[in-house]
């Protein structure tokens, strides 16, 4: 949808806009398998790593705490500029939010961040560098809505683009609200969100009471809702209203304005293409360029400072540095013993800022059969504990794969959950969408991020209300010689794996300017 308001349905709602893509929180996922499937680990991929068993202790100019794509990437650029690094991550793969799983039958899927779209300059530049490639998300045929327990396909090639066909007042009631939030949106700087006009305002309440006020028709409200799980696995009650617009802000780059049709489309959107042999190979190649600076299995437990030099302990391993970069997200940040103390500031804000709640589940198919019936798999809904899918298949279609999200509050009933149980609330849902040839897939995979230990949530750390104005300053700003990074600390597309790399560059130039 363009900037400008628009009040005409027909025209703001054109060409992919509303919940475009459905789930667009998928780009700054995370973790390690909890169903039947294992990781494939950068433990294996990339041999030569080191585990912290057998590295006892090294002295390094920048000790590096986190392995995904953020540590990665500001490894890569620290090395460049002549710096030694270590790089302690804590799982016993590289990847973070970025996990490639094994099917049983063969191939793989992604359990984390997967997909790619326009304005991700950094990744795509990263992925290029490393020889991998992308390609198009499966978007040929109708998407397809399930609402009031009724299942509609329709066409996304018309007019309305790939909105859900909810009745027209609907329609017109969220191309308003859209509109508005980009318009609110654009007003928002997206280094420094605490500084806009409205701040205080914004910032004092939720996205929920503000859609409460504008979103006046139930369907126009469902779309708003299912939009906001979609992106951040949170509700609309749990959001800052602030927050949520420098969200919007950051989707796009230096040269092109955020919107929120970027974030949930999936043609031209954040969900456009995906990787040739999946996500994590991005990860795995860097880690392989670093080769024994990357130390696995090494969770870091304290970072003491004295004299100008830090000494970063973790399992198996002491660091030595004169600088540290902290490159996982600010709860798990928050779990480290600093001495001396952090400002109060920075403890404050990594208080206030949790993880969403996210699971990933993927049955497979001998075909994608979906395609046959002129769907591309890509299903919203009203009900169920997966509210929205994708085709996840491999680009040769050697196998079909039906992707689902569990988000917010879905997520968190099935947490405690055992994987059958889990498996079947799925797969009810899958024929609910696909018919029943969706209830007998060959294996299922199901990844739990609010279970796994080196994340606890995703796709990313959120601010509720309040949080930016009074502690967002405390983000990026170094403490000492402890510099921040991952993508909660990006100005462009935080939340996903280009706002992972961008950190990573950031810290990088940051610790050699004082480095000298």
């Amino acid at each position: 949808m363009a900037r400008e308001r628009q009040l005409s349905p027909a025209r703001s709602l054109s060409r992919r806009s509303l919940l475009g893509g459905a789930a667009a929180g998928a780009a700054g996922l995370t973790a390690v398998s909890a169903g039947t499937a294992t990781a494939a680990t950068a433990a294996t991929a990339v041999a030569s790593t080191t585990s912290a068993a057998s590295a006892a202790s090294r002295t390094v100019d920048v000790a590096i705490v986190g392995g995904g794509l953020a540590g990665l990437t500001a490894a890569r650029d620290l090395v460049a500029g002549g710096r030694s690094v270590a790089v302690l991550e804590a799982r016993d793969r590289v990847g973070g939010r970025v996990v490639n799983l094994a099917l049983a039958g063969g191939g793989h899927t992604e359990g984390g961040g997967e997909f790619i779209g326009p304005t991700q300059d950094r990744l795509k530049a990263l992925a290029d560098s490393l020889g991998v490639a992308t390609f198009a998300t499966y978007n040929t045929g109708d998407n397809l809505l399930y609402k009031d327990g009724k299942r509609t396909p329709y066409d996304t090639s018309g007019l309305l683009g790939s909105v859900p066909p909810v009745d027209a007042a609907g329609l017109a009631n969220a191309a308003i609200v859209q509109s508005e939030l980009d318009s609110m949106a654009a007003q928002v700087p997206v280094d420094a969100p605490w500084t806009a006009a409205k701040a205080a305002e914004w910032d004092r309440q939720t996205f929920e009471s503000w859609l409460n006020a504008h979103a006046i028709v139930p369907s126009a409200k469902f779309l708003l809702d299912l939009a906001c799980t979609s992106i951040f696995s949170a509700q609309p009650r749990e959001l800052s209203l602030l927050y949520v617009l420098y969200y919007i802000a950051a989707a796009g780059n230096e040269s092109t304005a955020g919107t929120l049709e970027r974030l949930t489309d999936t043609a031209g959107g954040a969900q456009e293409s995906r990787f040739v042999g999946g996500s994590q190979q991005v990860p795995i190649k860097l880690a392989a360029a670093l080769g024994d600076r990357v130390v696995l299995s090494a969770p870091v437990r304290s970072i003491v400072g004295s004299g100008g030099s830090y000494v970063v302990t973790a399992d198996g391993i002491t660091v030595n540095a004169t600088r540290v970069v902290v490159a996982v997200p600010p709860p798990l940040a928050a779990r480290i013993t600093y001495d001396p103390l952090l400002p109060a500031a920075r403890d404050q804000l990594t208080q206030r800022m949790p993880m969403g709640s996210i699971g990933k589940a993927i049955a497979v198919y001998d075909t994608p059969f979906w395609r046959a019936a002129g769907l591309n798999g890509q299903a919203v809904s009203d009900s169920g504990v997966v509210r929205s899918t994708f085709d996840n298949s491999p680009p040769d279609a050697s196998y079909g794969a039906l992707m689902g999200f569990i988000e917010a509050d879905e997520m968190r009933v099935y947490d405690a959950a055992s994987v059958a149980d889990v498996k079947a609330a799925v797969l009810a849902d899958y024929v609910n969408y696909f018919g029943d040839k969706a209830g007998s897939p060959a294996s299922f995979v199901l990844q739990r991020w609010d279970n796994e230990g080196f994340s606890r949530g995703g796709p990313v750390a959120y601010a509720p209300p309040g949080v930016l104005t009074e502690y967002g300053a405390a983000l990026r700003e170094p403490v000492g010689g402890i510099h921040w990074a991952g993508t909660e600390t990006s100005t462009f597309w935080t939340g996903f794996m280009d706002g992972a790399v961008r950190s990573g560059e950031r810290v990088a130039k940051e610790v050699l300017a004082t480095l000298g």
